[in-house]
């Protein structure tokens, strides 16, 4: 049976449906199995292997191309979709299959940055859906988006310092080495990318931590003084779980709070 273009829409973007949770949490796991293809193949593996990752690669960007467009279909305003964060994200994640024919270094460089697809379902809580409170939500985008900077960035430099520093440079894990002990300051000094590019793209991975790592703490550090000055009054009509002390209404939807208050 076929789908018409609002029902396509909504099983993409619905995670509480069975379907909606099948499709989405498929995608999820297309994404990770990309990631761990692009780090196996930076090792010395034999070509049989190779090959056999590259046609699972192969497999799972023809997914991603079908589900592009068919998200770009469903679409009511396509001009907004094609211009939206998300859009982007998943046009990067397959511009490098269709221009892999192509000898220009940024665009094999793109495919490192389909990790980042995994955002739609952390801002839906959807791998996360174990955590129920607010704050473990904000540590575990603390700690996505640090793992990303780290795996992206480890990404990128293995690709322009791997041609001409293999020595240093040899796989990925050498890359992530870098990454590592380079975001938490300590700089041993052991591994240092020798090219143009490599340098500036170091430059960029920190002055990216500086940027998203304390924002993301700084929300935490707020909801945590909020929430100090809270106690956890129960909503019967919303479910709302933390109000002020002396509040006697529901901040969310108005309802008269109970006078019990959970220890």
């Amino acid at each position: 049976m076929l789908l018409s273009r609002e029902q396509t829409e909504f099983y993409l973007t619905d995670l509480e449906t069975p379907i909606g949770k099948a499709i989405n949490l498929t995608l999820a796991a297309l994404v990770l199995i990309s990631s761990v293809i692009f780090v196996a193949e930076t090792y010395n593996i034999p070509d049989s292997v190779r090959f056999q990752l590259d046609v699972v690669d192969t497999a799972i960007v023809i997914i991603f191309v079908v589900e592009y467009l068919l998200r770009l279909w469903s679409a009511e305003n396509k001009v907004k979709y094609i211009f939206s964060f998300y859009a982007i994200i998943d046009l990067m994640a397959i511009l490098p299959f269709f221009l892999g024919a192509v000898d220009i270094r940024f665009i094999r460089l793109l495919r490192w940055f389909r990790i980042l697809r995994l955002i739609r379902f952390i801002d839906r809580k959807f791998l996360f859906a174990s955590i129920s409170t607010e704050d473990g939500m904000i540590f575990s985008r603390i700690l996505f988006t640090l793992f990303a900077i780290i795996f992206i960035y480890s990404g990128l430099i293995y690709q322009v310092e791997h041609p001409v520093n293999r020595e240093k440079f040899g796989t990925f894990l050498d890359a992530f080495y870098f990454s590592v002990v380079t975001m938490t300051t300590v700089g041993f000094g052991d591994v240092i990318p020798i090219s143009e590019l490599g340098r500036l793209l170091t430059v960029l991975m920190i002055l990216t931590g500086i940027a998203l790592i304390p924002w993301q703490v700084g929300d935490l550090i707020k909801r945590l003084v909020k929430t100090a000055n809270q106690v956890e009054i129960v909503c019967l009509n919303c479910g709302l779980a933390y109000h002020d002390i002396d509040a006697g209404f529901c901040k969310r939807c108005g309802a008269k709070l109970p006078t019990s208050r959970v220890e």
